[in-house]
């Protein structure tokens, strides 16, 4: 009898909630446990991260999982996360109406908080404004799930649906800037509501509000100690390969290294075959590092070059043959033409390596976030695709499904992943280089073949909207090149904005102001870049140089990407960035034949969400200014250097 929120057609105001008896419920087993429902959120392996961090063991199960598992999982408490459709629509995510009136505490955040204000006779509403990004909220901290919080608490919202009136039996605990609710409760029932998203960085009380939650209101005790990470992932590798030989791609990036150093120490060498597969996108002399590397401890690695048949590769999507890689425009088509011929690859390899093709596994770095963001039914059948990775494509999934790929850290964030590299031994040069994804600079050149993908009106209409934020000698000009951004737990395409200044010392605090402010209110924007040089003072660029995959356009990124690599390591900021993508893209800023280069600097513990490095807090202002500098000078046919000013979300950490 599962229903989705639509479909309700009564909504009793008096639930049956049964109140426990004596002490909490405990778990059959040593340890409470608590369950996450995914209605399909992107932050939902995060919540789960961030509630072991708290030493509470937890569950991740589809929101349509029937009350009768819950009760035989003998959980102490649930959590509803975040989703990206509304309760109202047609394609809301099911759920057993039964499990309001199980009687366990529950919290719900963002889509869970509408869904339980939903349910209990409350109103949910779409409003006129967004609200995506970080705001500070007044909160209640009377409220249980707030103790010890001061009244305002910086957190992260991402939402168009909003609760226009609380429900029967609950209260309005927290509300945001725009005046919107942004946390409810009913303390009796212990069921408790955000709108917005404790699990992630970005909301900076969020362990706390997590910590009481669990703490506080459900009574865990906080005793879970997991076993080792890394027995763990020995243990299944050993069940999953039996007597099978692993073909391992490596792509250079610290995840297929770790992977690659796990399996050794799992079942020896002997049975390990390492390919490194150069396609042609890969940095500066980055084979021979990566070989390097990995020959120091113990594997030897196979380097095929292939830069040719990548280019020229093709495959079906929905059917069809796409165009070859190097003709290829859309960004999707990119990955997944690059994630199939890794696979056709691997194919030949094994040939060469004269394996037995039913006595072989391929072995793969994939992490959790890798999955959340392809929606992986790995993670959850919910969440929305943001981007397809390259180690998670159709043909990837069909291997999977036939048990021919193993993936030892898909249950690991990037930090969890150094932390294992390091207890295996690789050098920490190798553990905290910057990841660098699989289909490699392929995806940090933007192709195109024409300025906008919005009509001429659009155009006009957002080039109109940013001149509102022309002041003390800023100017916001919208630039005909489009990138990938995450709102509302969904994907968007949509265009550049970038800034520009007169002032000799660009203003940091106002344009990051402006960065956070002009994709919620200008639509069809969801990444800002401040733009070196002289200021530009029209609303709008409309020319830019066709850009596909080939060796000029590669031999571009590589070069400004190595000088910006140079100057992170000269100057020891390795560590301070946890990533560092260098985009080439197809704006010319009026010089005919020119592109534009992007900085992306990212600060993240869960790669999940993010902010850029501030010029003279996390990096110096003269090694941006080198930085540009050195890429005009040494790199020919680059018009401009930017920075990107954008959080993640709305904007994602690569450009596509």
């Amino acid at each position: 009898n599962l229903r989705a929120p639509g479909e309700i057609e009564s909504r009793p105001s008096g639930l049956h909630f049964i109140p426990p008896k004596g002490d909490l419920p405990m778990a059959a087993h040593q340890h409470q446990k608590v369950l996450i429902l995914d209605a399909g959120a992107q932050y939902a392996k995060v919540i789960d991260r961030k509630v072991r961090e708290l030493c509470v063991e937890s569950v991740i199960k589809p929101l349509d999982m029937p009350v009768k598992e819950i009760e035989e999982g003998k959980y102490t408490a649930v959590i509803i996360s975040g989703g990206p459709q509304s309760v109202y629509g047609k394609n809301a995510p099911k759920y057993d109406p039964k499990l309001f009136e199980c009687g366990l505490p529950m919290l719900g955040i963002c889509y869970g908080m509408q869904l339980i204000n939903y349910v209990f006779k409350g109103k949910v509403e779409t409003g006129g404004t967004r609200e995506d990004g970080q705001f500070s909220i007044e909160i209640d901290n009377s409220s249980t799930l707030f103790s010890g919080l001061e009244k305002k608490s910086t957190v992260l919202l991402t939402h168009g649906d909003s609760v226009t009136e609380v429900a029967p039996g609950f209260k309005e605990i927290a509300k945001s800037p725009s005046g919107i609710t942004a946390a409810i409760e009913d303390a009796k029932r212990r069921v408790y509501g955000v709108q917005f998203h404790p699990e992630v960085d970005l909301s900076e009380d969020g362990m706390k509000m997590l910590d009481n939650f669990l703490k506080k209101v459900a009574g865990f005790k906080g005793d879970f100690t997991p076993k080792s990470r890394e027995e763990e992932a020995i243990k299944e590798i050993r069940e999953q390969v039996g007597d099978n030989d692993v073909l391992v791609l490596v792509s250079g990036g610290v995840d297929s290294a770790v992977c690659a150093a796990l399996l050794k120490k799992a079942i020896g060498p002997e049975r390990i075959y390492s390919i490194h597969v150069d396609h042609g996108f890969m940095r500066m002399d980055e084979s021979k590092t990566v070989v390097k590397a990995l020959n120091d401890v113990g594997l030897e690695l196979k380097v095929l070059s292939v830069q040719n048949e990548f280019l020229k590769a093709t495959t079906k999507i929905d059917g069809k043959e796409t165009p070859p890689l190097e003709e290829c425009i859309r960004p999707e088509w990119k990955r997944k033409i690059i994630g199939d011929t890794f696979m056709v690859v691997s194919e030949k390899a094994i040939k060469d390596f004269k394996l037995d093709v039913n006595k072989v596994l391929l072995a793969q770095g994939t992490l959790r976030p890798d999955l959340i963001e392809s929606a992986s039914t790995v993670v959850s059948s919910n969440a929305q695709v943001i981007k397809t990775h390259h180690n998670d494509t159709a043909l990837v999934r069909k291997l999977r499904d036939m048990g021919r790929i193993i993936e030892p850290l898909k249950d690991y964030h990037k930090d969890e992943v150094r932390e294992l590299g390091k207890a295996l031994g690789l050098p920490e040069k190798l553990v905290w280089r910057h990841p660098f994804p699989g289909p490699g600079l392929a995806i940090r050149i933007l192709c195109a073949d024409k300025p906008f993908d919005i009509s001429q009106e659009e155009q006009m209409k957002t080039a109109k909207e940013l001149e509102a934020y022309n002041k003390d000698g800023i100017y916001a000009t919208l630039l005909p090149t489009r990138s990938v951004g995450v709102q509302g737990d969904a994907r968007s395409y949509k265009q550049l904005c970038g800034l520009s200044t007169d002032k000799k010392t660009p203003d940091w605090k106002t344009l990051f102001e402006l960065a956070k402010e002009i994709p919620k209110k200008v639509h069809n924007v969801n990444r800002v870049v401040f733009v070196f040089g002289d200021p530009i003072k029209t609303s709008k660029l409309e020319t830019i140089t066709n850009t596909l995959l080939c060796q000029d356009t590669c031999d571009q990124l590589r070069a400004a990407d190595n000088i910006v690599t140079e100057q992170l390591i000269k100057n020891n900021l390795v560590k301070k960035v946890a990533q560092l993508p260098v985009i080439l893209f197809p704006c010319d800023f009026g010089i005919k034949g020119g592109r534009g280069i992007a900085i992306r600097t990212f600060i993240t513990n869960d790669f999940m969400t993010g902010i850029p490095a501030t010029p003279g807090k996390e990096i110096p202002e003269n090694v941006l200014n080198t930085m540009n500098s050195e890429i005009l000078s040494r790199v020919k046919g680059i018009s401009r250097v930017c920075y990107d000013l954008t959080s993640k979300p709305p904007a994602t950490t690569e450009w596509e």
